[in-house]
């Protein structure tokens, strides 16, 4: 299991062979932090992207706050010694969390903690026989798309919009991870060869509406670029930039701004 290999290791306590034999089949401790002597892990799961709600206490009013996460999830449930109470788990963690350089976001003692470093945010439900913990390291969704759902989109609506194309924050740099989804139309485009693009460029509302306006022109002509440097001819696409004027979602939430900052391809 791949997870957080860059991270400095924050063990509880080194745990003898024999209870890592008893562990659910498939299950490993997180190299993040691991269990408490006599433990052993009695289900574990793991996913490529999910979501999940930290608590983070009460504001003024009385209202509960929340951080609600996105990205790779991996959970462990463990079991374990008899005579192991809630506050051994709890103040166990909370000191190797902090060895680890986490910040410890919320604490409902002796049964709830929530703590962050950087993008990876750690989750703990604890009733001392067992305890839960959840582990998210925060990520964009990575669109996953073939050139025949673009054709279809394009074939049913006449256009499309593509979330698998990033960028350097505030410029026109196509970062690396960009390419499978690039390739994908470049494919479109040989199985297509009639077919003529227009690349537009959106951005969310934060910041200035000229200075959004011309880089998301700038991040049309890159994608634009981008596809003709590998093949595709440049009398087939043509670029555009609207800049925040055309969004999709709500400017209000994040979630929003995300789905408005967006590369789409128009049929011609």
């Amino acid at each position: 299991m791949k997870l957080l290999l860059s991270l400095c290791c924050a063990l509880l306590i080194i745990v003898p062979a024999v209870f890592a034999q008893e562990d659910a089949e498939g299950c490993k401790d997180s190299t993040l932090i691991t269990r408490m002597v006599g433990s052993k892990i009695a289900s574990c799961d793991n996913k490529e992207f999910d979501q999940v709600t930290f608590a983070l206490g009460q504001d003024a009013q009385g209202n509960d706050k929340t951080k609600v996460a996105e990205g790779e999830v991996h959970t462990w449930d463990y079991t374990t010694r008899e005579g192991v109470s809630e506050i051994q788990v709890l103040r166990n963690i909370e000191a190797a969390l902090k060895r680890a350089g986490f910040t410890i976001d919320y604490e409902n003692s002796p049964q709830q903690l929530t703590a962050h470093k950087g993008n990876v945010w750690y989750g703990l439900d604890n009733r001392g026989s067992y305890y839960d913990q959840t582990i998210v390291m925060e990520k964009a969704m990575e669109q996953e798309i073939t050139a025949g759902d673009l054709s279809a989109e394009l074939n049913k609506s006449g256009h499309v919009a593509v979330y698998g194309i990033h960028f350097d924050t505030g410029k026109a740099t196509i970062q690396p991870d960009s390419e499978a989804v690039l390739q994908q139309i470049v494919d479109l485009m040989q199985q297509n060869p009639a077919l003529k693009l227009r690349v537009e460029g959106h951005t969310d509302n934060q910041g200035a509406a000229a200075a959004n306006q011309t880089l998301s022109e700038r991040r049309a002509q890159a994608v634009v670029a981008w596809l003709t440097s590998h093949g595709v001819a440049a009398s087939r696409l043509t670029a555009k930039g609207f800049g925040a004027s055309k969004p999709i979602a709500e400017n209000a939430t994040e979630d929003g701004r995300a789905k408005n900052r967006r590369v789409e391809l128009v049929k011609q």
